[in-house]
C-alpha cells in the first residue's frame, strides 16, 4: 500500500495521475497548504523540503519501507517499480529524463511564479507580472513545438506527460491562451481522455 500526502496543485496531481496510471493501491491523506499543514513535524519526516506531494511505500525495494518526496524522484520511482510509462530504449529513455528535468526545472517554477503573482500577490508587481508571463508564453513555445506532429512528449506516454500536464492544465493562471498553442492545445485533449488523467485530477478535490 502507497500512502499518498498531497494537496490539490499541479504538483500533487502529477503523482496522483501516476498512481492512477500504473494500477497502484493507494490511500490519499490531504496536506492543507493553505494552514501551513506541511510544516508540521510529522509530515517533515516524510518531506524535509516540507513541500507536497511525498509518499510512503510499505513495500519497497526488497520489501522495506520507503518515503519519498520530490515529484521527478516519485514518478521515476512508481514507473521503474511497476515498469511502466519510462522508456525502454536508451536513447528514448534520457529524452524522456531531459523532458521531465524541464518540467522540473522551468515549466513548474516559472508557471508557479506566474500563478503567484497573477492571483496571489497582494499588489501588483508590473516587473515580475511581464517577466513570468512572458517566460510561461516562451515555455509553451518550446513545449508546442516539442508536440509538433508527436502524440506525447517523447513519442510513447511517459511520467514526462504526466508531470507537464497538471501544470498545462492550468493555463488561465498563466494568461495562456491556448489557440496560440494549437500542438500543445491537441495534446491536453488526448491526454485528457485517459482515465487516469481524469481520476488523478480529482485527487484531492479540493480546488
Amino acid at each position: 500500500m502507497i500512502d499518498l500526502y498531497t494537496w490539490g496543485t499541479p504538483n500533487g496531481r502529477k503523482v496522483s495521475i501516476m498512481l492512477e496510471a500504473i494500477g497502484a493501491k493507494y490511500q490519499t491523506f490531504t496536506v492543507n497548504i493553505l494552514k501551513d499543514e506541511q510544516f508540521l513535524p510529522d509530515f517533515i519526516k516524510i518531506s524535509p523540503n516540507n513541500k507536497i506531494p511525498a509518499i510512503v511505500d510499505s513495500e519497497g525495494p526488497n520489501g522495506k519501507h520507503i518515503s519519498l518526496f520530490e515529484t521527478g524522484a516519485i514518478l521515476i520511482y512508481l514507473g521503474e517499480k511497476s515498469g511502466k510509462f519510462i522508456p525502454t530504449e536508451l536513447i528514448k529513455r534520457y529524452e524522456m529524463m531531459e523532458w521531465l528535468m524541464w518540467q522540473m526545472g522551468g515549466f513548474g517554477p516559472f508557471l508557479g511564479q506566474a500563478h503567484h503573482f497573477n492571483r496571489f500577490a497582494p499588489e501588483e508587481v508590473p516587473y515580475a507580472l511581464e517577466r513570468y508571463n512572458n517566460e510561461a508564453q516562451r515555455l509553451w513555445s518550446v513545449l508546442d513545438k516539442r508536440l509538433c506532429n508527436r502524440e506525447y512528449v517523447v513519442d510513447q506516454l511517459s511520467i514526462a506527460d504526466f508531470a507537464i500536464y497538471p501544470w498545462a492544465a492550468r493555463y488561465a493562471w498563466q494568461k495562456i491562451a491556448l489557440e496560440d498553442y494549437p500542438n500543445v492545445k491537441n495534446w491536453m485533449q488526448r491526454m485528457l481522455t485517459l482515465e487516469a488523467v481524469q481520476k488523478g485530477m480529482m485527487i484531492p478535490d479540493n480546488n
